[in-house]
């Protein structure tokens, strides 16, 4: 019986995004070798330069399936809070503090900015900014934060904040204390956008 075209090209992308996760998380970008990415995946070179381009594309969409798992996670932990705000801030720490994860780390931390460049112009960035826009709008209808902010620019340098944090962690000697400090500043930054009475 033969499987749908589209159905054989999603299984074939999922076993080399997979396989590549596993390298990249593991031993690292620069250190994963193609062939054997594609063979751990029973497929061959041409199957990743035809769905990817190259292995920087692998990365990529590496980058976009972890983004994803991260979104939803950083949502589900920001669901719990009893305030607009504290959603907020719990959406901006939650992601920060994933930089404690090895896969993370790695992966969206280290070797992404090396290899991809600025995270301020990936794919993903301009979701990132949205979202924090549309808080800060919600808060500033509410009088949570103060009427002068320009929410936009605001998500922006909020947005490039909890990169480099991410990143300090991700290349510190030592990540626990490096994001317990790293929280504690970007909390006191984050308190400079509220209301005062």
């Amino acid at each position: 019986m033969h499987r749908p075209r589209k159905e054989m090209i999603a299984e074939t992308r999922a076993k080399l995004i997979t396989a590549a996760r596993h390298a990249f998380g593991t031993i690292g970008y620069a250190e994963a070798s193609m062939d054997d990415f594609t063979a751990s995946a029973g497929l061959t070179r041409g199957a990743l330069y035809h769905h990817f381009g190259d292995k920087k594309g692998l990365l990529q969409a590496v980058i976009a399936e972890i983004d994803g798992e991260m979104a939803a996670r950083v949502n589900e932990a920001a669901a719990l809070a009893p305030t607009r705000w504290q959603h907020f801030v719990d959406e901006c720490t939650t992601y920060i503090e994933m930089a404690l994860e090895p896969e993370i780390q790695r992966i969206m931390f280290r070797d992404g900015p090396a290899v991809l460049g600025d995270p301020a112009q990936w794919a993903n960035a301009n979701a990132c900014a949205a979202s924090i826009t549309n808080h800060l709008t919600r808060l500033q209808e509410e009088g949570v934060v103060v009427a002068d902010l320009d929410p936009e620019t605001a998500a922006r340098l909020i947005n490039g904040a909890s990169s480099q944090a991410s990143q300090r962690i991700a290349n510190s000697q030592d990540p626990e204390a490096t994001s317990k400090k790293v929280v504690a500043a970007f909390k006191q930054l984050l308190e400079g956008l509220l209301k005062k009475d």
